[in-house]
């Protein structure tokens, strides 16, 4: 009886990942009546489920904090960003998918499942607070990842895909465990976040050798999932061997996650050693920025070139967290992720849309494209130059106020260097560009019926190209309304 009063008092803070866990169910208990045969119903069920979690998130927003369930999850202005911005991100990318799922003939029940169960592990990751939630939410997100990467089991390069992805988030979350056990035992067995400080003081064990070698794989483990260099190598092969839509959707969500956890734990944990695990993140952010776009550079892959330009990206995002000050919180890293995220699923859309009309994903193939395609073509000339940080486009102002904040902080030498890859980075989404509009390719085909895709291909088509429509619009316009987002990201910090 105690218990469930005590589920009723809390539950509503909760209310949109129950939904989400309502939506599981329904899927679940859908599929074997219809025989996996209606895929709009299953896709019906699967966007409410998301758009009902979304409403509800906004109605329920609160700024102050509150700690439910016995401190196991935080409830506050930073993690409800974080959890609006998982929503969005697999609501966007289950619209994504449907065309791609019934042109490859699978089951959608198995990709909606995975998706939400990926999307709800992400939720309660943002608001986690004790280091076996954390864990088993991660794990969540991982598992989900993982399988969805195998998705198309007959494809050879999916399963090598799968096989890669898991044995590293395997070990990396043997690290990131065995960084949270040195945390456990230097504390005095606390589990929860707030208690382990107070137990880290109690102990005096703040400036230990321990504490040091805690932080070293705490950040090694957490490295994995926003594919930070070193822990960056999965990513190309990952990204080329999975399913489009499920490369937009790890592509971001796994971002937002990590992101959320990294700059919590690091906060809260260690506000003392903030010189320490800054000048690590600084590092490992560098890195990422100068190896990702000089190796993007050489790509002839549009995935495995945006994976490359994923891990630049990262390094861009993390100036925000280092920049974070009492007036502005994470407010530059929250807008610009904002703005990666729909210019990522904005991009990701078209090459789904081409692939599908071509089966291919060489960069050469989409020479001459504004013959076949003057929609794709300007979606593709929107998102990329917007990826670059090419004025007057989204990304230019997300970059923009992001160097601004951490020009201020005193990060000279990041800010620069960020500014000169950035620069790197617009050479080679302009040479793509150039190759849409410069050449001609007799592959490129305007009709989706060429690859035989069934009588729903119009349904679908008309899913992905809004879908593909309204990231375009969003990642060229929010520079517009960069103000209202930075002051709501404002109010931000711990």
């Amino acid at each position: 009886m105690k218990d469930s009063n005590l589920f009723l008092s809390h539950g509503n803070s909760i209310l949109p990942e129950c939904i989400l866990i309502i939506g599981l169910i329904v899927i679940i208990i859908t599929d074997p009546i219809t025989e996996g045969r209606d895929t709009l119903l299953l896709h019906g069920i699967s966007l409410t489920a998301l758009v009902t979690s979304m409403v509800i998130l906004l109605l329920q927003w609160r700024t102050d904090t509150v700690f439910i369930f016995s401190g196991t999850l935080q409830i506050n202005s930073f993690n409800n960003i974080f959890r609006l911005f998982i929503l969005i991100c697999s609501l966007l990318s289950i619209s994504l998918s449907i065309d791609y799922i019934r042109c490859a003939k699978t089951a959608l029940t198995e990709f909606a499942l995975f998706v939400l169960t990926a999307g709800l592990g992400g939720m309660f990751l943002c608001s986690a607070n004790d280091l076996i939630t954390i864990y088993v939410a991660l794990e969540c997100l991982g598992l989900s990842s993982y399988l969805l990467s195998g998705y198309t089991k007959k494809d050879i390069r999916s399963n090598e895909a799968t096989m890669k992805y898991s044995l590293m988030g395997g070990a990396s979350s043997s690290v990131l465990v065995y960084g949270f056990s040195l945390l456990h035992g230097l504390s005095g067995g606390q589990i929860q976040l707030q208690r382990i400080v107070n137990g880290l003081i109690s102990t005096q064990m703040y400036n230990s050798t321990g504490i040091l070698i805690s932080v070293i794989f705490i950040t090694a483990g957490l490295g994995f999932k926003p594919s930070l260099v070193p822990s960056h190598q999965w990513t190309p092969d990952v990204y080329e061997g999975s399913p489009t839509p499920v490369v937009a959707f790890s592509s971001v969500t796994s971002k937002v996650a990590a992101l959320a956890l990294t700059t919590r734990l690091f906060s809260i944990l260690f506000p003392s050693l903030s010189t320490e695990w800054h000048l690590v993140l600084e590092i490992l952010a560098i890195l990422s920025m100068i190896l990702g776009n000089l190796v993007a550079v050489t790509q002839t892959s549009m995935k495995r070139m945006l994976a490359y330009s994923s891990i630049s990206q990262i390094g861009y995002i993390i100036i925000g967290i280092l920049a974070a000050d009492s007036s502005n919180g994470y407010a530059s890293m929250i807008t610009y992720l904002l703005i990666h995220i729909f210019m990522n699923l904005g991009t990701f859309a078209c090459i789904i849309l081409f692939g599908s009309r071509t089966g291919t994903d060489n960069i050469r193939d989409y020479a001459g494209l504004y013959m076949k395609d003057p929609v794709l073509t300007i979606s593709l000339v929107l998102c990329l130059p917007s990826l670059g940080g090419i004025p007057p486009l989204a990304g230019f102002f997300g970059k923009l106020y992001s160097f601004w904040h951490g020009w201020k902080s005193g990060l000279y030498l990041i800010v620069s260097i960020a500014l000169i890859t950035s620069v790197i980075s617009m050479y080679y989404y302009s040479k793509i560009i150039k190759l849409l509009f410069t050449e001609r390719n007799e592959r490129s085909t305007g009709h989706m019926q060429d690859l035989g895709i069934s009588s729903y291909a119009p349904i679908s088509r008309s899913s992905i190209e809004i879908t593909m429509i309204l990231c375009v619009l969003a990642s060229t316009l929010l520079g517009i309304f960069i103000d209202p987002i930075i002051t709501i990201a404002q109010n931000t910090l711990f």
